[in-house]
């Protein structure tokens, strides 16, 4: 049976969790996560960590953060003109707000502060700057 290596279609379960144990997100409840290994489809670290993994094969594997989503970034907060705001949209310090990126891709940003006429926003990866824990079972290896 082979094992993961580059290029193979692998598909697989995960639990991922922060250093407090708290659980960020799982496929457990859905279907399982596939991507093709070499590609970039993941987190640089969990990949590096599943290569030589056999289809049955758990494991946990634990990810510093600037190879998993990257430290956080003073360069990407930034304070933005308010601009209109969609009617029941408020905007207050805390919230996770949508915006959409150059490709019309939306990307998530945090609202760090309101003021009258701007608002000072994060717009590093909700994770990044986080060291992060996987507990991974390969269910396919193609």
């Amino acid at each position: 049976m082979a094992g993961v290596k580059e290029k193979s279609k692998v598909k697989f379960h995960y639990t991922g969790k922060l250093n407090d144990g708290e659980v960020f997100d799982s496929s457990l409840e859905r279907a399982p996560l596939e991507f093709v290994a070499g590609s970039g489809m993941i987190i640089p670290g969990l990949e590096r960590e599943m290569l030589g993994m056999k289809k049955g094969e758990k494991k946990v594997i634990k990810v510093i953060a600037k190879e998993a989503y990257g430290e956080s970034r003073e360069e990407l907060v930034r304070e933005l003109p308010k601009g209109p705001v969609p009617e029941g949209m408020e905007l207050k310090a805390g919230a996770m707000i949508y915006l959409r990126g150059p490709d019309g891709q939306p990307f998530p940003a945090k609202i760090l502060e309101v003021k009258d006429a701007t608002v000072v926003l994060d717009l590093n990866h909700p994770l990044a700057g986080q060291d992060l824990t996987f507990e991974v079972e390969i269910v396919g290896v193609e």
